[in-house]
């Protein structure tokens, strides 16, 4: 069947259910919706169901629109007179290719009104359809930005999505029924990462990442399953580390042109690090592999996803991202394949225990066949010890080393570890576990923590209460300064005791460097280390004793200052909760496969998960292709 075809038989089967006075003058799949335009979005409105029950019945994710969009100057007057001035709105943000208005306001609960009444009042007067988010209290340049340039590629966003659109509910032709999967990349090796789900219909790729410490090894994405790059359907990415998006602009520069589904705090942080990565690159004169053009290609074709949001992004492909507890936005990618012909999730870098940020990956899905898992920590001897022991740890050897007059240095990625680390050390001093010295943020720390309060609904829900409840923000700590010049960067370094928290998390560029060659050579100085160190980088060479590393071509450093490992502040599960998340997961799947670990985690996992649940499992290698039906 044809699309035009099509639009006209879901135009008929929305008349036949919309009252009488509702006029439906088109239908159209814009990206993954498909939007119903009308004259009528008042009474639209009115019928506060109507939507769901259309989508239900299609079977689509469905969009009202209506054919004229209010002028936002006269919309903006609208909504103020609709909502009550102690709703203390702050911005009012137009998204003209989805018909939405974001309104930002520090008491969202007055905007949304009594069962939503307040939005239905709204949707009346302007037609467009609101949404509401809380007031960050921190301002984020990078969605600030972002929302800005979406706004000013508004058409070309809108012509994107129709063809998108056309593209994902294009007929299913093929007679033959398969499944493939591919390992591109982050098999037997931390890094990378990068899989391709294959049918005779589509092609999707899962992540494109660099390999930390070795910025010449890309994923395989020159082999005929996927190149040309055009044959893609779509990539799907699962967080924003730098080993899982960074490369992802650089399949714009050679040809990709469809779209990036993340969460939207993925597709933020992804943007906000790609930019970081191309500086990094260039301070140390590396081939920079792509362009802030690139970046800007991605964003313009990103479309994004909430938790628990079924999503058609092919024709036969399906696709659903699930809570995975490692960064902020981080999800399980759950792909339902065909009319229930197949079902297989990647669960990218998860943690299967609560942190201070976020709740314990999901384990509960519709259906699973298959499991792409993270291995990281899957050796037998990999066992971290509880968040509580971690965070003691930490207080000892900050009370330590600032009672001997040193300071101490934590490397930590910009996104996850760094906002971990901080609330740890906001309630120590809070509490006056340890001295009250300042604690400053170089890098991205604090542009991240600031996306961070942007999408308050990806934290968990006791970081809310305490939040938004208690009225006690931990992140806007008196204690916590951001280092924003080189002048303050070198007084902190000529300073008094103080915790410095800075990116890179494995010493491989960033700021990091100027504090590692500056206060190295001083012993009563510390570095410690709250994260994983992949082999090759700095981070590794120094945890394993290196005291003298060479910097560049000639430089070289002489560590004196005390090296201090704290495991437990990991975003990864260790050994024993993969072994739990899999006796725990439901369905329990038929294959599993163990990615992201050095080859004898991988191995040791998959052997170990075969003898205690029974089930078939794999530790691939890069390149090879698994057939799943």
């Amino acid at each position: 069947m044809l699309i035009e075809e099509r639009l006209k038989e879901l135009k008929n089967k929305i008349n036949e259910k919309v009252p009488h006075g509702i006029t439906v003058s088109e239908v159209e799949f814009e990206g993954p919706e498909l939007v119903i335009y009308t004259d009528d979005p008042k009474k639209f409105a009115d019928q506060a169901d109507l939507i769901k029950i259309l989508a239900r019945d299609l079977r689509k994710r469905i969009v009202v629109r209506p054919n004229v969009l209010e002028d936002p100057e006269k919309a903006v007057q609208d909504i103020r007179a609709v909502v009550a001035e102690n709703a203390g709105i702050t911005d009012i943000y137009f998204d003209a290719d989805t018909g939405e208005v974001l309104i930002e306001a520090e008491k969202p609960g007055v905007v949304i009104g009594k069962n939503g009444a307040t939005l239905r009042e709204i949707t009346k007067h302007i037609g467009w359809t609101p949404k509401v988010v809380r007031t960050p209290p921190i301002e984020s340049v990078t969605v600030k930005q972002i929302r800005q340039y979406l706004r000013s590629v508004n058409e070309e966003r809108k012509d994107f999505l129709r063809t998108i659109g056309r593209r994902i509910h294009r007929d299913v032709i093929a007679r033959d029924q398969w499944v493939r999967v591919t390992m591109l990349g982050c098999c037997r090796e931390v890094g990378r990462a990068a899989f391709l789900i294959s049918t005779p219909e589509s092609r999707v790729l899962v992540d494109c990442g660099e390999k930390p410490g070795n910025s010449a090894s890309t994923p395989y994405l020159y082999i005929p399953e996927i190149h040309p790059l055009s044959q893609l359907d779509a990539v799907v990415l699962t967080h924003a580390h730098l080993d899982h998006c960074a490369l992802v602009p650089l399949l714009f520069k050679y040809g990709y042109d469809g779209p990036v589904y993340s969460t939207p705090p993925t597709r933020d942080l992804s943007a906000m690090l790609q930019l970081d990565y191309l500086d990094v690159v260039s301070k140390e004169d590396r081939k920079i592999p792509y362009s802030s053009n690139e970046v800007k290609n991605y964003i313009r074709h990103s479309i994004t996803l909430n938790y628990g949001s079924v999503t058609d992004i092919a024709p036969d492909i399906k696709l659903t991202f699930h809570n995975a507890g490692h960064i902020l936005g981080s999800a399980i990618t759950h792909f339902h394949i065909g009319d229930g012909l197949y079902n297989i999730a990647f669960t990218g870098d998860f943690n299967f225990s609560k942190s201070r940020l976020f709740n314990p990956a999901t384990n509960n899905f519709p259906r699973l066949e298959a499991l792409v898992m993270e291995s990281t920590y899957g050796g037998s001897a990999d066992m971290q010890p509880s968040r509580a022991e971690a965070e003691e740890k930490l207080y000892e050897t900050v009370k330590t080393v600032i009672q001997r007059g040193g300071k101490v240095i934590i490397p930590a990625f910009a996104v996850g570890r760094s906002q971990e680390v901080m609330l740890a050390l906001e309630e120590a001093m809070r509490k006056e576990k340890i001295p009250r010295v300042k604690i400053y943020l170089d890098g991205m720390i604090r542009e991240a923590t600031a996306i961070h309060t942007t999408y308050p609904e990806y934290l968990n829900s006791d970081l809310r209460t305490q939040i938004f409840k208690e009225g006690h923000n931990p992140f806007l700590a008196e204690y916590f300064v951001p280092v924003d010049s080189p002048d303050l960067r070198e007084r902190v370094i000529n300073g008094d005791p103080c915790v410095i928290i800075t990116t890179s998390g494995m010493l491989n560029g960033g700021p990091v460097m100027e504090y590692l060659s500056n206060l190295a050579s001083d012993e009563r100085n510390a570095l410690v280390f709250v994260g994983y160190q992949a082999d090759g980088t700095l981070g590794r060479r120094i945890q394993k004793g290196w005291r003298e590393v060479p910097i560049g071509r000639k430089d070289t450093i002489v560590i004196n200052l005390e090296i201090v490992t704290i495991d437990g502040f990991s975003g990864h599960s260790d050994r024993k909760q993969l072994m739990n998340y899999i006796g725990h997961i439901q369905p329990r799947p038929e294959k599993i496969f163990t990615v992201h670990g050095d080859e004898n985690n991988t191995i040791d996992l998959a052997s170990s998960l075969y003898k205690r649940f029974h089930i078939e499992t794999h530790s691939p290698m890069n390149l090879e292709t698994y057939r799943l039906v």
